[in-house]
């Protein structure tokens, strides 16, 4: 009988100790003042979309790091905050709410939905972290492709979590080098300087792989300004050409597609986001086994841990027009606070360190490893073609849309690695 109770006293003690870590641990992480992390995006104006889409995916990691406890440095466990910021689109507006940011103590700054912002972010930090290395910054680059921000104009101070536009238009040619009916493409991108990354990448990238291939158009719109594509559309029509290549996004994006479907352009689409935001379903039928997408990660991706983790995330955002799940952004969030706990430290400069190189499980179905060269993320890559949903490789749909994309090419991570011309001065200390 003493035995017994000694077990059952015991396995008490054992339990409450497991209750009180746990209370504990969300206890601390309460009291102690949060890790501020600032969104400077485009959260008005003609992209507010992305801008939302956006939040919603960090406010997805930060809620998911915040349910484990926080994370931890030296005097116990910090709850993460997202700061939402609105930069208007604009690098002006942008640097203005960097420098609020900076005013109020922020050292972590995420942008992406435009390579000029972030250009002129990472120049901005790279001032200020020279002139006051009391108050540095460490920016999080999550959908910022211009090549240049991790070869030449590479900073120690900025890291990409997103494959750059070169990358991306790889394993788009690698996709479209077997597509024997394709002998003429026309280029049409936003005019900034991701646009023209795009229409530079595919010129190479289809030379490399497809020579045969004709350019028919290289045309370049205003970025947010136009608001009916029929133009264009029919400049691509004379053409002749058989696919576009574009890497718009946002509403120059579903403008585009809609065009398209509207005056019936036979054509296939090439795209960097023909997966997002509205896209699918404005294409509708015209979009099934005609619109090819690439990115990181997709809903039929397939693998229990990767079901699960897109589960959860509809289970937190469950209305259709949220559903775009960009895993790459909540997994730079869990990324970033693992790099935190690493390094015992919210300092930027410790922080960095500890991200220069680091392998990251991306949750046990998206594995991502930081290149300490350029601090450019290497990770798998799927090219896709959009389908009806519940065909074969395509059960799930986007954004109630009826619509889906199955793998046509997985490109595991290590044969995404680009070439890098990095020279990147480190601080000393």
């Amino acid at each position: 009988m003493k035995n017994g109770i000694s077990v059952r006293v015991t396995r008490w003690l054992r339990v409450a100790a497991s209750t009180c870590v746990a209370l504990c641990l969300t206890a601390n992480a309460a009291d102690l003042p949060p890790i501020n992390l600032a969104l400077i995006e485009g959260m008005s104006g003609p992209f507010a979309n992305a801008g939302a889409m956006v939040e919603r995916n960090l406010r997805f990691g930060v809620e998911r790091v915040n349910a484990q406890g926080g994370v931890k440095l030296a005097d116990g466990m910090h709850p993460l905050q997202l700061v939402v910021l609105d930069g208007k689109g604009s690098s002006e507006a942008s640097l203005v709410q960097l420098r609020a940011a900076i005013d109020d103590g922020i050292g972590f700054v995420m942008q992406g939905n435009s390579s000029a912002v972030a250009a002129a972010l990472v120049a901005a930090i790279d001032k200020q972290n020279a002139r006051e290395p009391d108050h540095r910054v460490l920016f999080l680059n999550y959908s910022a492709d211009d090549p240049a921000l991790t070869n030449d104009a590479c900073s120690f101070w900025h890291f990409r979590f997103d494959a750059h536009a070169g990358m991306r238009m790889d394993a788009l040619a690698d996709a479209l080098k077997d597509d024997r009916a394709v002998r003429k493409v026309y280029l049409l991108n936003q005019d900034y300087s991701f646009g023209h990354d795009v229409s530079r990448e595919a010129q190479r990238a289809l030379k490399a792989r497809r020579p045969d291939i004709a350019i028919a158009g290289d045309e370049f719109h205003p970025i947010g300004r136009v608001k009916d594509f029929a133009p264009y559309i029919a400049k691509i029509r004379s053409s002749g050409a058989d696919a576009v290549i574009t890497g718009n996004w946002g509403n120059d994006l579903t403008l585009l597609v809609k065009a398209a479907r509207e005056q019936g352009l036979d054509t296939k689409f090439y795209t960097f986001y023909g997966n997002s935001l509205g896209a699918p379903a404005a294409l509708g039928d015209a979009g099934v086994k005609r619109v090819i997408a690439v990115a990181d990660w997709h809903p039929n991706v397939g693998g229990a841990a990767s079901d699960a983790y897109y589960r959860a995330f509809r289970a937190r955002y469950p209305a259709a027009a949220d559903d775009y799940l960009v895993a790459r952004m909540p997994l730079m969030i869990e990324m970033l606070a693992s790099a935190m706990t690493r390094a015992g430290s919210a300092n930027p400069l410790s922080v960095a360190r500890a991200l220069e190189g680091m392998k990251f499980d991306g949750e046990g179905f998206h594995p991502m490893t930081l290149r300490a060269d350029d601090h450019q993320v290497i990770q798998p890559l799927y090219v896709m073609e959009m389908d009806k949903a519940g065909a074969k490789g395509a059960a799930l749909d986007n954004e109630g849309s009826g619509y889906g994309f199955r793998t046509l090419l997985a490109v595991p991570a290590e044969k995404t690695v680009p070439p890098a011309t990095c020279k990147m001065t480190r601080p000393a200390r």
